[in-house]
């Protein structure tokens, strides 16, 4: 029987940092790939030697994390790092299964003659979660190698997220890439400048109907950077993204990280879940419809999101207070894309697309710790309010439309009155399809904007550092 030798891996370690030798290029393959904004706060991450951390990049399948790490491999060399200072490992390579991380360092310094206690490295271990207790493997090289800045990603959300927090305290540093922003998408294809941004309190557009046509097929295809440049995915978006995306959470990440026995269970709740994106639901009716038990239920939806697929939103009272029993919540799909990928495209007119604009808007701040609920109570509900951390008081209040009623009828929008007036809120935002416009009403400062215009500035602003709230 043959066994994989010394000079196999070293074969397959060159294999990957092609940079080593002239021209010091990365794989034209990459090259090929437009760049995600993300880049512009992943890279400072990857530079930062001021604290000795290692950086754990955390995200859904295919949204681009490999690529993302060899663009910033190709900026790292453009700012004049020796190229044989930076390597990369793909570690869910089998020719890398009987090794730790030490030891593939060891190879790499080996190859690349460079002191592992000297020089200044940067070492990207990409889908770590394929090493058996990968989180005690990086710790080590964070405290035996001060020298390294270690970079690691993987797809297995779960195992990435419970571990680095439990094992990797002060250790990592967590970056998550999420899924295409709205700005993004427009980025990535060339077609930004449909929105104007030279105002800084209030962007605009033009042709407000080309923007819209866009939004709609960004909630149906513009997640994944693959699937927007793709015709044949499009037409097919369920052999992509729910064959190749969320069948692979649902049926081998989840499964294998939490010893799940009844995956046809957990994927009809996720079909359910999906389905009923940005409505309220509640364990009880879940149960009752499914059969299947609450904490069970309860679990699994703790599964999903932690695997990114699913982000619970959490219910407040006309007066901002948390229920002591979280009996009501909504869902939303991390990615709108998803659900036309499991069920259909949406068209213009599709009575789905309400709820597909509110899980775009609620999916731009995924990624971070902004403290999102939705405020219901006996005769009224607002569909997002943002609670300070601090104070746990409203910051700012929006409702979400998908129509111009009521930028013509404001006075029926009766439960967002009684929510503001409740909480001495003096603004509140409306979106609509079409229209822009700023109304006081009933001692209320409305701001009316376009739900496309809106998804785009979340965007825009998450990249460009600007996290200023939109009232």
């Amino acid at each position: 029987m043959q066994t994989i030798s010394n000079e196999d891996v070293r074969r397959r370690v060159k294999l990957e940092n092609p940079w080593w030798n002239p021209p010091h290029k990365i794989s034209e393959f990459y090259t090929g790939w437009s760049a995600r904004p993300y880049l512009e706060l992943f890279l400072p991450r990857v530079l930062d030697r001021s604290v000795k951390r290692a950086v754990v990049l955390m995200g859904p399948r295919r949204v681009g994390k490999t690529v993302m790490i060899h663009h910033a491999i190709e900026k790292l060399i453009a700012r004049g790092i020796d190229p044989k200072n930076i390597c990369y490992f793909s570690v869910d390579n089998p020719i890398y299964n009987a090794f730790g991380l030490e030891q593939l360092l060891n190879y790499y310094a080996g190859i690349a003659e460079v002191s592992l206690n000297r020089d200044e490295l940067y070492v990207f271990f990409d889908e770590i979660q394929y090493l058996k207790n990968w989180e005690v493997h990086l710790k080590s090289i964070v405290d035996s190698f001060p020298n390294i800045k270690a970079i690691a990603s993987g797809s297995a959300a779960a195992a990435l997220r419970l571990k680095s927090n439990e094992s990797g305290a002060g250790r990592f540093s967590d970056f998550l890439l999420p899924p295409l922003t709205f700005y993004e998408y427009l980025n990535m294809l060339g077609q930004d400048s449909i929105v104007d941004t030279s105002n800084k309190s209030a962007y605009r557009t033009n042709d407000i109907d080309l923007l819209n046509q866009k939004f709609i097929h960004y909630l149906n295809y513009g997640g994944y950077p693959e699937a927007i440049f793709s015709q044949q995915i499009q037409d097919d978006p369920g052999r992509f993204i729910k064959s190749d995306i969320i069948d692979k959470v649902l049926l081998r990440d989840l499964p294998s990280l939490y010893g799940i026995n009844d995956i046809q269970e957990l994927n009809r709740l996720f079909t359910v879940l999906a389905f009923n994106t940005a409505n309220e639901l509640s364990l009880e009716d879940l149960s009752k419809n499914s059969g299947v038990a609450k904490n069970t239920i309860k679990r699994y939806i703790e599964y999903l999101q932690a695997a990114f697929l699913i982000k619970v939103i959490h219910r407040v009272d006309i007066n901002s207070r948390k229920f002591q029993r979280a009996n009501y919540f909504k869902i939303y799909l991390t990615n709108p894309s998803m659900r036309a990928a499991l069920f259909s495209p949406a068209g213009v007119d599709d009575p789905s697309l309400p709820y597909l604009a509110e899980t775009a808007i609620f999916a731009q701040w995924f990624h971070s710790e902004t403290l999102l609920h939705y405020a219901r109570w006996k005769d009224g509900e607002v569909d997002i309010v943002m609670l300070s951390q601090k104070e746990q008081k409203p910051v700012w209040a929006i409702e979400v439309k998908w129509t111009n009623r009521y930028c013509e009828r404001p006075g029926e929008l009766v439960s967002l009155f009684a929510y503001c007036h409740a909480n001495n809120l003096r603004e509140a935002s409306v979106t609509t399809l079409t229209e822009t416009a700023d109304l006081e009403t009933n001692d209320v400062s409305l701001k009316f904007v376009p739900a496309s215009i809106y998804c785009y500035t979340l965007g825009y602003n998450i990249i460009k550092s600007k996290l200023r709230p939109l009232i």
